[in-house]
C-alpha cells in the first residue's frame, strides 16, 4: 500500500515536471539525442541530387535504371537514470536538499523519455547498486520510477561510481543514454566511466549545493562527513580557512571537469535553490548543435 502523502508528492512532480517537458523541453529532448542509427526503409529511383553512395547497385542492374536506398533514423532510446542515493545526496543548506534536487531532476528526465517514445529504466547506487529497474516505456512505468526516486532510503551511506558503472556493463546489452546523477565525491573511477563511455552515450549530471563551495562565517561550526559519519571542529570566522575550503572544493570540481573532458563525457551541472532549466536548455541546444554537424 503507497501511503497517500508519497503519492501527493508523486502527483505534484508530475505535473510540474510534464508541464516543463510539453511547454520547453519536449523538441529539444527529441533533437539533442539520436536514436540508435539509420534503419532502411525502401528503394526508389534515382533523382538528381541523391548521393552517389546510396545507389543499390543491385536493383540498379534489375531494373535498368538507378536506384537508391532510403534510409530513415530510428529514433526509439533506451535511457538509464543512474542516480546516487548515498549519504552525501540528502546534504542541503537551504529549504532545498540535494535529494530533492535529484528526484525532480530525473523524474523531468523520464517523462521528456516518455513523451518522446523511449524507454527509460533506473539504478539507484550507494556504494553498490541497491535497486535496478529495467527500461521500459508507458506512464505507469515512469510514476514507478518518480515513487522509487522520492521513496527509496539506501541501505548504505557511502557511495561508488565506480560500481555503478561497472553494474551497467552487464545489464545493458545494447548502447544506451546514461544520466549519471550524483554530487561526484567519489575517487577512482575513471576505469569504469571509460569503459562505459565506449559502449554509452555518458551524460554526468552534477548535484551541487551552495555551501559546498563556500561557508559562512558563523563562527564555531561541527561539521560532519554525511558518509563516514567523522565530524571536525572548524573555525568558520578564520578567513584563511574559508579560503582553503573554497579553494579545495574549486580544485576538486576542476579534477571532476577535467576527467569527463578527457574521456569526452558530456557535463551538466545543477544546484539546490537554483533554477535548473536555463542550464538544461543550454545542455540540449548544445547536443542539437552537435548532432547536426
Amino acid at each position: 500500500m503507497i501511503p497517500p502523502e508519497l503519492l501527493k508528492k508523486v502527483r505534484r512532480i508530475e505535473i510540474r515536471t510534464g508541464r516543463l517537458v510539453d511547454s520547453l523541453l519536449g523538441g529539444a529532448y527529441h533533437s539533442a539525442f539520436k536514436g540508435r542509427g539509420m534503419e532502411f526503409e525502401d528503394v526508389r529511383e534515382y533523382v538528381p541530387g541523391d548521393e552517389i553512395r546510396a545507389i543499390d547497385w543491385n536493383v540498379t542492374a534489375r531494373a535498368g535504371t538507378p536506384h537508391v536506398k532510403n534510409f530513415r533514423e530510428e529514433r526509439e532510446l533506451t535511457v538509464l537514470l543512474l542516480v546516487d542515493v548515498s549519504r552525501s545526496e540528502f546534504f542541503g543548506s537551504g529549504e532545498q536538499r540535494k535529494s530533492d534536487l535529484v528526484a525532480e531532476f530525473a523524474s523531468l528526465l523520464a517523462l521528456a523519455a516518455l513523451r518522446n517514445g523511449d524507454k527509460v529504466g533506473l539504478a539507484l547506487f550507494s556504494d553498490r547498486v541497491e535497486r535496478y529497474i529495467p527500461p521500459k516505456k508507458g506512464r505507469r512505468h515512469a510514476l514507478r520510477l518518480i515513487r522509487d526516486l522520492l521513496a527509496f532510503r539506501p541501505a548504505s551511506r557511502g557511495t561508488s561510481v565506480g560500481e555503478a558503472l561497472s553494474f551497467i556493463g552487464k545489464v545493458l546489452k545494447r548502447r544506451a543514454v546514461v544520466f549519471l546523477v550524483s554530487d561526484l565525491l567519489d575517487e577512482g573511477f575513471e576505469r569504469d566511466l571509460a569503459a562505459a563511455r565506449s559502449r554509452h552515450d555518458v551524460v554526468a549530471v552534477r548535484v551541487a549545493d551552495p555551501r559546498e563551495a563556500a561557508l559562512p562565517d558563523v563562527g564555531l561550526v561541527t561539521l560532519e562527513d554525511a558518509e563516514t559519519g567523522e565530524t571536525v571542529l572548524v573555525d568558520t570566522g578564520s578567513t584563511r580557512f574559508r579560503e582553503a575550503f573554497a579553494s579545495g572544493g574549486e580544485g576538486a570540481r576542476k579534477r571532476q571537469t577535467d576527467l569527463l573532458r578527457s574521456l569526452r563525457v558530456d557535463e551538466l551541472s545543477i544546484t539546490t535553490g537554483k533554477d535548473y532549466v536555463p542550464e538544461l536548455t543550454r545542455f540540449f541546444r548544445m547536443r542539437e548543435k552537435r548532432a547536426v554537424r
